[in-house]
């Protein structure tokens, strides 16, 4: 299998997470009043099973797509970022999300946060 176009450098990707730690980390820290986390791990299975089910939900023909929000818990016990995959019915800028299939949740969150 032949690597996808849009792969970024591993350089591009360590610049892009430096930059924002140096433009948003800092901010989100002296806002909460502690750092906060900023990377997710899904397992292959778990993002294969999730693209699997969007496939089976979104019907014959679709171009399905997966939209991945930021998103923060609320809790007594957890006030950390978090992100959610949500299905989209389609891959343009305006295509809306499905809520027929339900989003992705429950990464292993990395705490405190591992710079890439």
């Amino acid at each position: 299998m032949s690597k996808p176009s849009n792969c970024i450098t591993v350089a591009e990707a360590r610049q892009l997470q430096d930059n924002w730690v140096a433009t948003r980390a800092v901010d989100i820290e002296r806002a909460m009043g502690s750092a906060d986390t900023r990377e997710f791990l899904f397992s292959v299975a778990e993002l294969q099973q999730f693209l699997d089910y969007i496939k089976a939900g979104s019907g014959l023909g679709a171009q399905p797509g997966v939209r991945i929000y930021f998103a923060a818990y609320d809790s007594a016990t957890n006030d950390k970022a978090t992100v959610f995959l949500a299905p989209t019915n389609g891959v343009t800028l305006g295509s809306p999300n499905n809520y027929n299939l339900e989003p992705l949740n429950r990464s292993i969150t990395g705490f405190p946060p591992t710079n890439y």
